[in-house]
């Protein structure tokens, strides 16, 4: 029984790390951080704009696991549960503005490097086919989402 769960440990930690490092690939893919520098003329912070991205997501993943057991173990220490609620509107409602924030940021980020497909396809002489590439993978993540969605995956964390 151990093995199973050290396992299924290594398992969740290797997909958490591997999902991560797309998220943050992503990231500076776009080109996001070194425009909030730009942007904000602090060029000298990058370092903790880049921290606070990894916190943050990491913040994230710690409070959607580990939501019903602080819960639970905040009504055994007698908190009460009127002051819980408060509590958690508040975290929500700073959680909805700084993720409405990040994600208009990275909507703005994406669309500005889409802008750039058409001179990377000139230079690189992709001059015909780039529709149906692009075609080819819309049509695949349809297909992928609707196969998620029909096996009801969704149900199980798959």
């Amino acid at each position: 029984m151990l093995h199973k769960r050290v396992f299924l440990g290594v398992l969740g930690t290797s997909f958490g790390l591997m999902t991560a490092g797309g998220v943050f690939t992503v990231l500076l893919a776009v080109g996001l951080i070194p425009r909030f520098a730009g942007k904000t003329h602090t060029g000298r912070k990058v370092t903790l704009y880049e921290t606070m991205v990894i916190l943050g997501t990491l913040a994230g993943d710690v409070f959607s696991i580990l939501e019903p057991q602080m819960g639970a173990a905040a009504s055994r220490m007698g908190v009460p549960e009127l002051l819980l609620d408060g509590l958690g509107g508040l975290f929500l409602l700073c959680y909805g503005l700084f993720a409405g924030i990040f994600i208009g940021s990275l909507a703005m980020a994406i669309a500005e490097m889409l802008d750039s497909i058409p001179i990377f396809a000139r230079r690189i002489g992709f001059r015909h086919g780039l529709g149906i590439a692009v075609l080819a993978m819309a049509l695949g993540k349809t297909a992928g989402s609707l196969y998620y969605f029909w096996e009801r995956m969704f149900l199980f964390g798959g």
